[in-house]
């Protein structure tokens, strides 16, 4: 019996750890390549790193013999298509930074055979699949695009921390080089998710998932916008939202916070208004929507200090306590967390600050936020809540007990709605 293909999946990270094992599931062979040593040794021992990722499930497919992981990217000879979901991050000048992407082209490049389907997932600017990596692909290879080897593009869709996003049933949006390469894409992305959805080219899908994540993006800065206006006013925006998604046509709710945070919608809005610089167009909304939600952290720091007023205290010398570090509830993902921008203020202002976050025990080393690497997450009990001045809730994890918070909080400055239905009303709760 023939076996069936061997795919390769570069980047083991939120993106390309989930669509290995949803390929190992649909009973294809697939290798996961990394350059990070301690992650491919813990998958290769049935572990994970990934919060909402089971170790049951890794353990499970390297048993059927369908997963393995290495770090030796000369084994993309062995696959018949390879898959590329590493990060595309901004540089200092939010111009987009594609050194993974073409620093893992170089890598891989050398080893392609004749027939191989590389597929690009990682988010970027349209453009990027048929210039940037073709080019190096190209280059290193010896190989030309669409005769030699294809090349296409399909934006991941992934929902960390939410059950109801099935891999399987997420359509997948599928743009080729050329016909022959869409075709190829397809085929493979065919073997494990339900609906494909073809576009025109490779520019068609990468902008496609530039415009999700703008969308959400430009959206969320109106009901922040709104927010603010709406306190002013006296109006509580949760309650105006509450009301106006009961409408079943013609809106959908979107919820304000302390900030983006995540690698998508505070980055990837970024890569079009630099890109469409290129040809002399501005993207005012973007830009606008940009600086409304960066602000975000200020806001709610003012909120922290206004209700620290009420007790005749300043944000220097008090005593902060941060619930919640990760970008979204119920994830152990931080990147670009507002709730690092909140911390910088205050530490900034004289306070001291602490946190609790149930899925990130320890702030790992990045680039962004070295200083902080190292901290530890304290444990939430009745004397770290009374011994602050101000808990201030960043991130909603379902995890928290907000009963214990209510009961014994001296301030709660709420950012996400979590302690409404606990201490709506009472004099020492603030929304931020």
């Amino acid at each position: 019996m023939r076996k069936p293909p061997q795919i390769g999946i570069v980047g083991l990270g939120y993106v390309g750890l989930p669509l290995a094992l949803h390929f190992a599931k649909s009973h294809c062979r697939v290798l996961g390549m990394d350059i990070d040593a301690k992650k491919v040794a813990k998958l290769n021992a049935g572990r994970s790193y990934i919060l909402h990722i089971p170790a049951k499930q890794i353990a499970a497919a390297a048993k059927l013999g369908r997963f393995s992981a290495t770090t030796d990217f000369r084994r993309v000879s062995e696959c018949s298509a390879i898959i590329i979901c590493v990060p595309t991050p901004l540089k200092k000048n939010r111009a987009p930074d594609l050194s993974c992407i073409l620093n893992t082209a170089r890598q891989i490049a050398p080893h392609l055979r004749h027939g191989t389907l590389v597929t690009l997932e990682s988010t970027t600017y349209p453009g990027t699949t048929d210039t940037e990596l073709r080019t190096v692909l190209e280059k290193h290879s010896g190989l030309r695009a669409g005769k030699d080897f294809y090349l296409a593009f399909s934006p991941e869709r992934v929902d960390p921390g939410n059950p109801q996003s099935n891999i399987a049933e997420v359509p997948k949006v599928v743009g080729g080089y050329t016909p022959e390469c869409r075709k190829r894409a397809i085929r493979l992305y065919g073997r494990a998710i339900k609906q494909i959805v073809p576009v025109a080219s490779c520019r068609v899908a990468e902008a496609v998932k530039l415009t999700e994540n703008i969308f959400r993006a430009v959206n969320i800065a109106m009901v922040n916008e709104l927010k603010i206006v709406f306190e002013a006013m006296g109006i509580d925006i949760w309650d105006v939202i509450a009301a106006a998604k009961t409408k079943p046509f013609g809106f959908m709710p979107f919820y304000p916070g302390p900030g983006l945070g995540g690698h998508c919608i505070p980055v990837d809005p970024f890569y079009l208004a630099w890109k469409a610089r290129q040809y002399g167009q501005e993207t005012r909304f973007i830009e606008l929507a940009g600086k409304i939600n960066t602000a975000m952290p200020t806001h709610v720091v003012r909120r922290v200090a206004k209700a620290l007023a009420t007790k005749r205290k300043k944000l220097k010398g008090s005593r902060i306590l941060l619930l919640g570090i990760a970008y979204k509830a119920n994830v152990d993902d931080d990147r670009e967390s507002p709730a690092y921008a909140i911390w910088n203020l205050l530490e900034a202002a004289g306070a001291k600050v602490a946190f609790h976050d149930p899925h990130i025990p320890m702030i790992r080393p990045s680039r962004e936020h070295a200083h902080f690497a190292g901290r530890r997450s304290i444990a939430l009990t009745r004397q770290t809540i009374v011994s602050a001045d101000v808990v201030l809730i960043v991130t909603p994890h379902s995890a928290v007990n907000y009963s214990l918070v209510a009961k014994h909080a001296r301030l709660a400055v709420d950012s996400r709605n979590a302690l409404a239905g606990l201490l709506q009303g009472k004099p020492n709760y603030f929304k931020a």
